[in-house]
């Protein structure tokens, strides 16, 4: 398999038996070399990196679902069941859900089963609260709250109630896996990721939930919210998945995304639809938010 990221998984890994290929984001051109010559079968990155993994691939005339890799592990970043399908469908593999934190144990906090209907929590290391970010006080089983932990197994630099600020909530019921440990639902954002626009809350994945609804686009987006007058204004760019000079498809796409968008915000939107490779790529986790407001 190969690995980028997270410590834990590579020891984990290792331990396993299973030959492990680190690498960091960026430098593509080199993953597939890596990918294609050790004939790598699983992939753990984030989801923004696999679906840009995948790109590399066809740019080198491969198409990635010729290639050895079967499953995905992907996690570190909010994102739709919509852009989970979307990454299985470009690979032709299986892309599982994961959760961890740095100040837990790297990437095995939680991760989903055959099942993909949640994230298994590995219980016996960590006792799981859902708590009211504002008022610290638990939510009903089910509804969505911050993920609060509290370490059982560390001895160096145990934790107690500690506020992870990720957004999620417990899925009720047993899973079809015959697994007892609860499961956590894929997570909405971070409470510190929440945006007051027009006095409306709403998170970026609200967004990315409607643009993967349309297979003309791509997966790349950016949000840019400004203060013009005294109005916040919020610009939505978005990547198409395929040049085109149909200028009148794009104007009903154009049309026709906007409407979804202010369906699920209550506000207009302006979409602009561009190019491949017209939005800044980062290496590490996508910048899905440009707030430029003045009192920001």
């Amino acid at each position: 398999g190969m690995f980028t990221g997270g410590l834990g998984i590579q020891y984990a890994a290792e331990r396993l038996g299973a030959l492990t290929v680190p690498a960091g984001a960026g430098n593509s051109k080199r993953h597939v070399k890596f990918i294609t010559d050790f004939g790598t079968t699983a992939l753990h990155c984030i989801p923004s990196y696999a679906t840009r993994l995948a790109a590399a691939f066809q740019e080198e005339g491969i198409d990635p679902r010729n290639t050895t890799v079967h499953t995905l592990i992907i996690g570190a970043e909010p994102h739709s069941e919509a852009q989970r399908k979307r990454i299985e469908e470009i690979w032709g593999a299986k892309a599982y859900n994961n959760f961890g934190m740095s100040e837990m144990c790297g990437p095995g906090v939680a991760i989903e089963c055959q099942e993909q209907n949640g994230m298994h929590i590995w219980e016996d290391n960590y006792i799981v609260e859902i708590l009211d970010p504002e008022t610290l006080e638990p939510v009903p089983e089910g509804e969505l709250g911050e993920l609060v932990l509290t370490t059982l197994n560390r001895e160096a630099m145990p934790l107690f109630r500690y506020r992870t600020r990720d957004l999620t909530r417990i899925l009720p019921g047993d899973c079809p896996c015959g697994r007892t440990h609860v499961r956590l639902a894929r997570f909405q954002g971070r409470s510190d990721d929440m945006l007051i626009v027009k006095g409306v809350n709403l998170y970026p994945i609200q967004i990315e939930k409607i643009l993967m609804q349309f297979p003309e686009l791509a997966s790349d987006y950016l949000i840019t919210i400004e203060t013009i007058g005294d109005n916040d204004e919020m610009t939505i760019e978005a990547e198409l998945a395929q040049a085109t000079d149909d200028f009148g498809m794009l104007q009903n796409l154009t049309k026709e995304i906007t409407r979804r968008l202010k369906d699920e915000l209550l506000f207009t939107p302006k979409v602009k639809l561009v190019g491949k490779g017209v939005i800044p790529q980062t290496d590490g986790k996508a910048k899905r938010v440009n707030d430029l407001r003045n009192n920001h």
